[in-house]
C-alpha cells in the first residue's frame, strides 16, 4: 500500500484576501500569506493508493493543495467568521469536504496543526473521533544498563549509552488524547495534569536514580514511552479524557510510540 502524505500552509485574514486570485508566491511559508493578525493554518493530508503507471505518482502534489486551498480555506474562513472556535469541528468539516476529493484515493488521515505544538488529526479508521496532540519538553539523564549482565556485556551492547556517569537527553513527549464531541477536556487542564504528573518530576532528574518506576527498568526511550502512558492514563480519565497515545522524542532522529 502507498500512503502519500503533504503539508499544505495558508492563512485566513480578517478582510476578503486578493491574494487568492492569483498564484501562490510563496507556498513553503503558507499561500495565502499572513498579513495582520490573522489565523495561520497546516493542513497535513494521508492519501492511500496506487500510482499511476505513466506518472509513478499516486497523485500530482499539486492536486493536493489545489483541493485543500479550494475547498479547505472558504470553510475555514466561514467557520471562523461566524465566531466557531472548536478545533475539532473544523477538522470534522473539514475532513468530510476532503473525503472525496481525489477519486480513485483514499483521505487514510488529516492533522490539523494550530502552531508547532498543538494538533487535532482524524484518522478515517477513527471518524467521527479526533485525536488532539499536544507536545511538551524535558531534560533528564540516564543510563542503559542490565543489572543481569556484566560490565563487559553491557558495554557491548549500549556503547556509549552504558557510561558509568549516565547522559542526557532534551526529551520532546507528545500526549495524545482521543476526542469525542464535545470535547471533554481543555487544552490547558491537559497540561496541568502532564506537567504536575510527568513533567515536573521528570525534568532535570536521573532517572535511572530518582524516578522509582526505573529502579528495575531500563529507562529506553521505549520504557519512557510506556511509563509516562501509564503514570498519565488514570489522571487523564479521572478527568474525563481518553489518551489514545505517548510518543517520546529521545533525539529529532529516534522517538517511539505507545497505546494501550
Amino acid at each position: 500500500m502507498f500512503l502519500l502524505s503533504r503539508e499544505v500552509r495558508f492563512a485566513v485574514n480578517d478582510n476578503d484576501d486578493a491574494q487568492l486570485s492569483a498564484g501562490p508566491t510563496n507556498s513553503f511559508g503558507g499561500f495565502p500569506s499572513l498579513t495582520g493578525l490573522g489565523h495561520y493554518f497546516s493542513l497535513e493530508a494521508a492519501i492511500a493508493g496506487e500510482p499511476d503507471r505513466e506518472t509513478g505518482c499516486l497523485l500530482n502534489i499539486k492536486q493536493i493543495d489545489q483541493m485543500v486551498r479550494q475547498r479547505g480555506i472558504p470553510l475555514t474562513a466561514d467557520f471562523l467568521r461566524r465566531g466557531q472556535r472548536d478545533p475539532a469541528e473544523l477538522l470534522r468539516s473539514l475532513y468530510l469536504t476532503l473525503q472525496s476529493a481525489w477519486p480513485g484515493s483514499e483521505l487514510r488521515s488529516l492533522r490539523l496543526r494550530l502552531s508547532p505544538f498543538i494538533s487535532f488529526q482524524i484518522l478515517s479508521t477513527e471518524h467521527p473521533m479526533v485525536r488532539l496532540s499536544r507536545k511538551f519538553e524535558f531534560s533528564a539523564s540516564h543510563r542503559l544498563h542490565n543489572p543481569k549482565l556484566s560490565e563487559e556485556q553491557n558495554r557491548a551492547l549500549f556503547g556509549k549509552c552504558n557510561n558509568p556517569n549516565g547522559h542526557g537527553h532534551n526529551y520532546v513527549l507528545e500526549v495524545t488524547l482521543a476526542v469525542q464531541a464535545p470535547r471533554p477536556l481543555e487544552i490547558p487542564a491537559v497540561e496541568r495534569i502532564v506537567s504536575t504528573t510527568v513533567i515536573d518530576p521528570f525534568d532535570h532528574k536521573n532517572l535511572n536514580v530518582e524516578i522509582a518506576q526505573f529502579k528495575e527498568l531500563i529507562p529506553s526511550v521505549e520504557n519512557i514511552a510506556m511509563v509516562i502512558h501509564r503514570m498519565l492514563k488514570t489522571p487523564l480519565e479521572t478527568a474525563g479524557a481518553k489518551l489514545a497515545a505517548v510518543t517520546v522524542w529521545e533525539t529529532s532522529k529516534t522517538w517511539c510510540e505507545y497505546s494501550e
